[in-house]
Order: C-alpha cells, then structure tokens, then sequence
C-alpha cells in the first residue's frame, strides 16, 4: 500500500537518504582503512585474492546509486508539494463551491448551497444549526432525484439576520418506508488565503480550511466584474 504523499513525510524520508549518506561515508572510510591495512601486511608471497574486495567495492557503489537516486526523488516530491501550494493561490479572491456541509457565513451576504438526493423521497427538509447546534432555519426541500439549488439569505426562522460565524446545513430525506435517502451537500464561499497543513494546501473560506480536493468550480465574484467586491464570504 502506497501512503500518502506529507510534508513532514517528505522531511523525513530526506533526512533519513541524508543519514544513509553520511553512514555509507563512515562505512566506506572504515573499509578503505581495514583494506589499506589488510594490503601493507600482506605477505608478498602469497598475495591477497583481490575478489572479495572488488566484491565490497561494487556493493558500495550500488548501495550510493541506491541513496543518491532517493535523494533525488526526495526533491522532486517537494517541488511537487511546492508547485501544489502555487497553484492553489490561484483560488484566492474567487468563489468556490466545495463538497460539505459547513456554511462560513459573513453576517450579510446570502450564501448559494446545494443538495443532491440519489432516489426519490416522500419527506425532504433543509435544515442549518449554528455552532451551539440550535436550529435556526428550516424548510421544505425538493424531492426529487438529482441536484437542486438554494439560497440561504442568512436569516432565522424569525426573519432575524444570524450573526457572523460558521453554520451546518443538513438536507434530511426519507423514502416511502421512512428510511433515510443519502444526500451530498455543496456550499459555496470565497477563498481569502491558503494554508498547507502537513504537506496537505486548503483554502481557506471564512474560518474553514477547505481541501483543494473537495473543490468541485470556481468563480470570479461578480462585485469584481462588475469593479466593486467588498470581500464577500
């Protein structure tokens, strides 16, 4: 099983070929000594057979082949990571949709989320908690197979504008025998920055740290088309 590709994975894995680097160095002057001595006390009648240590001496160049070719690898994979943090810079400013079901919300700006059912059900809501888990909206939604649209204008069940702060959309929905459908949820917000956290890059929306990975588009925000974004969520 191959593991996954970390930055502190990587570290290791360099300090450890560069280890190997400087023990072969040890095991290699230690050789050449015990060689040298081996030949100047030899006895000149009946010299030493000089294939055990040609042996030693092509083990030895094998074993540097081995360490220098990882250590090559080493730094192809943290140019690999290196050019991953690079390109996600490009989502910076843009708005994206991503899989999950956590909301950043900004305080005024209505946020676009999306649902998707896999069968049809008899009973569908859009529900979102804050962070204490208090309901504060809920709704009837769509029932049909396949993906739906909705927009939260970020206010209570009271019609009372929610404060700042991160918030969780569920879609719960249920067949004709009350079993629960399994929905995806996708919430839309807008990168402010990125972040790499052990060799993996997020992007981060509001105070979430959203893998590249689960970003399914992105957007140019329409403030900035139009020469007027205020920041958006």
């Amino acid at each position: 099983m191959v593991s996954d590709v970390t930055l502190s994975g990587t570290n290791a894995q360099a300090q450890s070929t560069a280890e190997q680097r400087v023990t072969l160095a040890e095991d290699f002057s230690q050789f050449l000594t015990l060689l040298t001595t081996q030949l100047q006390n030899q006895d000149p009648l009946s010299p030493m057979d000089s294939t055990e240590f040609t042996n030693q001496l092509v083990q030895f160049s094998q074993v540097e082949q081995a360490i220098n070719s990882n250590a090559k690898l080493d730094n192809l994979v943290q140019l690999q990571l290196n050019s991953a943090a690079s390109a996600a810079l490009g989502y910076v400013g843009l708005d994206v949709s991503y899989i999950s079901a956590e909301i950043a919300f900004d305080g005024e700006t209505a946020v676009d989320l999306r649902y998707s059912l896999t069968e049809p059900a008899t009973l569908s809501r859009i529900n979102i908690y804050d962070e204490s888990n208090q309901l504060v909206y809920t709704a009837d939604a769509q029932k049909t197979t396949g993906v739906h649209d909705f927009t939260w204008d970020g206010r209570d069940q009271n019609g009372n504008l929610v404060p700042e702060g991160t918030y969780v959309l569920t879609v719960d929905s249920f067949d004709a025998e009350d079993n629960q459908i399994d929905t995806t949820t996708v919430v839309t917000g807008r990168v402010k920055g990125i972040e790499s956290q052990d060799g993996v890059t997020y992007a981060l929306v509001g105070e979430r740290a959203v893998s590249i990975g689960s970003i399914l588009n992105a957007s140019t925000p329409v403030e900035t088309e139009e020469g007027g974004a205020d920041g958006g969520t």
